[in-house]
């Protein structure tokens, strides 16, 4: 028995999910490279590595320790997808962790790249670099026509560059955007591998992709996507179109604490949940079972949720009822527990990287 709340992973869902993905990337000829930021769990990494997968993206050094740890004996081959400042501490830390994974690192200025090479000096030739490119989301990377000339600067120093990445996430929106990001992401690393030839490097790898963008993936310019939230999805995929209601792997188990007409309210709050609400979006999540119901306010132990006007009586739970509710951003909330409760209850998965944000 385990006590609510929790999160439930339903594997046959989840098992499901990442041989799509997988599968479609081989119609494409795209190699995959999941964002392990999602889930944050080494035996769901095992899983995608089992099917295709060529390594890992992560997020933060600490995450790349994480699953390098967690998947011994295997060596990892790890994309610290961010344009990490380096300092002498972070440095020797990427030194020990390139005894045991492969990795692959990121740079979008010249500054940070001769800090890079400067910090991690001899080493500096076992770790791989990608270019960052800023294909529309406006957050990091440079202008496309600039990659050349900070690729140029990175190779200087030392630095093994082998290609370009971005991230659409501006496709994480309502109508067209998903379509139109992806073709952002086309446009930009297309521009962005011309200038690094004009410079006499090869971009080997041009890396994008997310689950919003890779129903509109194609192959030409892409040589591998970096989708994360696609083994759980969540309600944000499931307004966004680029999931169904059962493609949905994760829950948060919840109970009914309160009930007045066609509002209840769960002990699953902000912090099982998460509390990410864009603006596109209807609510702060879903109920699994009850998809026209809406989460309208979060606390932090507290879920109110309200049922469409007229509803039948016996279609809204009652008190002491369970609910399977569905995040709004499945990422955050994994970030919020220990462990992930499979399907029947019998198994735990631990959240190996949780916290891990340095």
């Amino acid at each position: 028995m385990t006590d609510t709340p929790y999160l439930r992973v339903d594997v046959e869902r989840l098992d499901r999910n990442v041989a799509a993905v997988a599968g479609r990337a081989r119609e494409l000829g795209l190699a995959v490279r999941p964002h392990a930021k999602t889930h944050k769990c080494a035996e769901i990494a095992r899983r995608q590595l089992r099917a295709g997968a060529v390594g890992l993206t992560v997020a933060t050094i600490g995450e790349a320790e994480a699953f390098a740890d967690a998947l011994v004996p295997t060596v990892p081959d790890l994309f610290i997808a961010y344009p990490l400042w380096l300092t002498d501490h972070k440095a020797a830390r990427l030194r020990a962790l390139a005894n045991r994974a492969r990795i692959r690192l990121a740079v979008d200025s010249v500054v940070g790249a001769r800090q890079m090479a400067d910090l991690l000096g001899g080493d500096v030739g076992e770790i791989e670099v990608l270019i960052e490119i800023d294909s529309g989301q406006r957050r990091t990377g440079i202008a496309p026509d600039e990659a050349g000339e900070l690729a140029r600067h990175a190779d200087n120093a030392g630095l093994q560059v082998i290609g370009v990445f971005t991230f659409p996430g501006h496709g994480y929106g309502p109508g067209n955007a998903r379509r139109d990001a992806a073709d952002d992401e086309v446009r930009a690393l297309t521009r962005a591998a011309e200038r690094l030839q004009d410079n006499g490097i090869d971009p080997a790898v041009r890396s994008g992709g997310s689950t919003p963008t890779i129903g509109f993936a194609s192959s030409g310019v892409l040589t591998e996507i970096r989708p994360g939230v696609y083994p759980f999805n969540d309600a944000q995929q499931l307004e966004l179109g680029s999931c169904t209601a059962d493609d949905i792997a994760l829950t948060a188990i919840a109970t009914v604490v309160h009930r007045s007409g066609t509002r209840i309210v769960t002990d699953a709050g902000s912090k099982i949940l998460g509390a990410d609400r864009p603006a596109w979006t209807s609510g702060f999540g879903r109920l699994r079972h009850a998809l026209d119901a809406r989460v309208t306010s979060l606390s932090e132990h507290h879920a109110v949720i309200e049922f469409p006007t007229g509803s039948p009586a016996d279609a809204i739970p009652d008190v002491g009822s369970t609910v399977a509710m569905v995040p709004n951003h499945v990422c955050t909330a994994v970030n919020l527990v220990d462990e992930l409760v499979v399907s029947d209850g019998s198994v735990r998965w631990p959240v190996v990287a949780r916290g891990a944000n340095s």
